[in-house]
């Protein structure tokens, strides 16, 4: 990457990424403004807002809107996660200018229109009610809540339908002053783009947006906890975590390595025990989620009643083997699954932008591709049965399940296993 990174004067960031050789561009802003930024009044707005931001402006029309940006053949979309929120538009490499105005256009002069409101909160409600019906889905949210109960970063981020009926465009407009200022958002542009000309166009297209200090998320208390609830489904859907570490931990990247050694491919611990030798699941992996200040390691499986009892010491038992037992040879092997991960994923100017974002947030500089390779080449298998007594001895574990459920075994029993 050759990438250059300026501060506007009302202290948004601007990251280019020039790829010349391709014919389109990526571009998009950041907001550090997510779930975690939220009240438990407020939950959801984040999402809200981002949904609303498309519904019209005080140019545009949320009809005129959509047909712009597809009759210069663009694409334009958003998301929210738990501690940003972007929105962007990948256009051909003449059409960088249009896209830049109407992102600008979208976060500066919504009109948060009644009607409109009325109608997307439906969608809203309509996209909640399809993650219930989602459960290998909706159980990661229900990790996050026992993982973090009763703080914003362990609620939805798509909020509930009460919260979602309660928020108002008093609300929206409050939300859209006090966290979409210069200082929370960066714009970054990765594709056939020169620098002066995308830091001419944000200078211009996003001078209204304030400098103002933007604020700060609550800071998380991992805690852990039991959510269980049966459902009558035809699988149990089963999570385990325990506390992990943030971005800036020394073991962020051991982490990441680690969760692939342990459940990221056909050849890792968990598929060979869990599903080849014993047959106890048809879908199992590990992931490690980390965030600014807190983060957490975790494994999914979905199975069947009859196994539900047999996955949590099975899981456990697999830590208990990678911290007694981790080999190089599945070091090497994770390590190089991190590393093509790494590498393929930046070879489109939107996965591009999206790994510039991550870094910014997480470290606040973008780490070469070379020093990112490197940290991860430095996760042998010592490293790996680190970790996994690190989370061995991590005590209050999470656990979140769904369906038939009613053989898995006690929290507390579960819980007796660590620590």
């Amino acid at each position: 990457m050759n990438l250059r990174i300026e501060t506007l004067p009302n202290g948004m960031t601007v990251v280019t990424d020039p790829m010349p050789h391709i014919q389109t561009a990526t571009i998009g802003v950041w907001v550090e403004a997510g779930a975690r930024h939220e009240t438990a009044a407020t939950n959801g707005i984040s999402h809200l807002l981002e949904h609303m931001a498309f519904k019209g402006t005080k140019k545009r029309s949320a009809l005129r809107i959509a047909e712009e940006i597809e009759a210069a053949g663009g694409y334009l979309n958003a998301y929210t996660a738990r501690e940003q929120t972007c929105f962007y538009a990948r256009v051909l490499k003449d059409d960088v200018a249009l896209g830049a105005d109407i992102l600008s256009d979208i976060l500066i002069n919504p009109t948060f229109s009644a009607d409109e409101l009325a109608r997307e909160k439906k969608v809203v409600l309509q996209e909640i009610g399809q993650s219930e019906d989602t459960p290998d889905d909706i159980i990661y949210d229900h990790l996050q809540a026992a993982a973090f109960p009763d703080q914003p970063i362990g609620r939805p981020i798509l909020g509930t339908e009460e919260t979602v009926n309660r928020l108002g465009r008093a609300a929206l407009r409050k939300h859209l002053a006090t966290h979409y200022v210069g200082p929370s958002m960066t714009l970054i542009a990765s594709g056939h783009v020169d620098h002066d000309r995308i830091v001419a166009l944000a200078a211009e297209k996003f001078a209204p947006i304030a400098k103002a200090d933007k604020p700060p998320p609550l800071r998380a208390r991992y805690r852990g906890g039991d959510r269980r609830k049966a459902q009558k489904l035809e699988q149990a859907h089963l999570t385990f975590g325990v506390e992990g570490p943030s971005y800036t931990d020394e073991d962020a990247f051991a982490a990441q390595v680690f969760a692939t050694a342990f459940g990221g491919g056909m050849s890792s611990r968990l598929f060979q025990e869990v599903r080849e030798k014993r047959g106890l699941a048809y879908s199992v992996h590990a992931f490690a989620h980390l965030f600014a200040d807190t983060g957490f390691f975790g494994v999914y499986a979905g199975t069947g009643a009859k196994e539900c009892a047999e996955i949590a010491p099975v899981v456990v038992g697999q830590l208990e083997a990678m911290a007694s037992g981790a080999t190089e040879e599945e070091a090497a092997r994770a390590r190089a699954q991190a590393k093509a991960g790494l590498f393929m994923g930046l070879e489109g100017p939107s996965n591009r932008a999206e790994h510039i974002a991550g870094q910014l947030l997480a470290y606040g500089r973008v780490m070469s591709e070379a020093e990112i390779a490197e940290k991860i080449e430095a996760v042998d298998a010592a490293a790996l049965r680190r970790f996994a007594a690190r989370l061995l001895k991590s005590g209050s574990p999470s656990l979140a399940a769904l369906g038939p459920v009613k053989g898995l075994e006690s929290y507390d029993r579960f819980a007796a296993r660590f620590g």
